[in-house]
């Protein structure tokens, strides 16, 4: 294990435990391990945090995508506007459900959807997902506008964006997962908020929308065994809810910490070689699920913390195009050329709640000493 991990969720469960442990035993004894009441206090808050209606908990944030873009009736012969550059669950769905993704470059500067590059697609597309990537909500005026005009819903992934902000010109603000007509969330345990194993959640101010998700959540039942559709075993289990709503409390506080963190990273590491700190738009408030760097010695610098100890990773190397498992698409090297830059580019750094600030300076120092004796 890395002197200082990437993640280190062993710190994480420590601070929580006093709060965890007596949710879970109190599921334990109770014994409803399936839609028990934990499950609905946790939507509820949840819903409350993001500034939505509507909250369903569902098996993964792959799930919240996949039930959505169903609940909206996507199908064969559709296509879905999603961005190259993210993990391969955003266009996963797409693809069970017989559409196609329709991958969008990324605007340079933060690696998330680029509006111009929704606007040329938009037409052809049934639905919009863009990611908020790394913890920055996208550009939701300019990729909202688009989505509206065409009359297309807009699902907003933001499996990496708990609490994160995007900030309207009047000084509104609205929180990820409540500005477009759906919000998808993952607790996987290494997110801003962690389960402890796959869990996920569908946001949203419709309850139509909402009541169709969590039926089809549930094997399309609406009682014991009268099932209105063909539905899915995508709910979220009463352990998962019992342990989300426990760390559910301190999510403003330890959003709040990853930033503090942020900030001190780009004062240890402003003007070092030729890095690039991660974009910060006046309108918009990352909660930093990652600390992503963009420098052309990315590979050398990755070699480089890894052999003093240091968990740095990469977050994705492969563009979504370029997998080989959407071959069929026919693209090619330089089709996404902001994504591709991206993908060579990008490098993660540690950063979590519990990172002691000590840690961080000695990840900042071996930063700036590659950079130095790499001349």
């Amino acid at each position: 294990m890395s002197r200082i991990p990437l993640v280190d969720l062993a710190a994480s469960y420590d601070r929580h435990r006093h709060a965890i442990e007596p949710a879970v035993r109190t599921v334990l004894a109770e014994t409803r391990f399936i839609l028990g009441r934990e499950v609905g206090e946790f939507e509820a808050a949840f819903a409350e945090f993001c500034g939505t209606r509507h909250a369903v908990g569902v098996s993964s944030g792959t799930a919240a995508i996949h039930l959505s873009l169903a609940a909206l009736g996507v199908g064969p012969g559709d296509e879905v506007a999603v961005p190259a550059h993210t993990f391969v669950a955003t266009a996963e769905p797409v693809t069970w459900l017989g559409a196609r993704p329709r991958f969008v470059d990324v605007d340079p500067a933060t690696g998330s959807m680029d509006p111009d590059g929704l606007k040329a697609v938009i037409d052809r597309v049934r639905a919009v997902v863009p990611v908020h990537l790394y913890g920055l909500p996208v550009d939701l005026d300019a990729i909202g506008a688009l989505a509206r005009d065409a009359g297309v819903p807009l699902i907003e992934d933001a499996a990496q964006a708990h609490g994160a902000e995007f900030v309207h010109d009047d000084g509104s603000v609205v929180r990820a997962g409540a500005y477009g007509r759906i919000g998808c969330f993952s607790f996987y345990p290494g997110k801003n908020l962690g389960a402890f194993g796959d869990a996920g959640a569908v946001t949203t101010s419709d309850p139509t929308l909402a009541d169709t998700i969590r039926r089809l959540s549930d094997h399309g039942r609406v009682s014991k065994y009268e099932h209105l559709t063909v539905g899915y075993a995508a709910r979220l289990d009463t352990l998962q809810a019992a342990v989300l709503g426990a760390k559910l409390r301190t999510l403003r506080e330890d959003n709040q910490r990853r930033r503090d963190l942020a900030a001190g990273y780009r004062s240890r590491l402003s003007g070092v070689g030729d890095l690039v700190l991660p974009a910060e738009p006046a309108n918009r408030r990352s909660v930093y699920h990652l600390f992503v760097l963009r420098t052309r010695h990315r590979d050398g610098l990755l070699a480089h913390l890894r052999d003093a100890g240091i968990g740095a990773g990469v977050h994705y190397p492969i563009p979504l195009h370029l997998q080989p498992a959407y071959a069929s698409l026919g693209h090619r090297p330089g089709d996404l050329p902001a994504t591709e830059a991206w993908a060579r580019e990008c490098l993660s750094l540690p950063i979590y709640p519990e990172l002691p600030d000590e840690h961080l300076e000695t990840v900042a120092a071996e930063v700036r000493r590659y950079f130095e004796t790499a001349g």
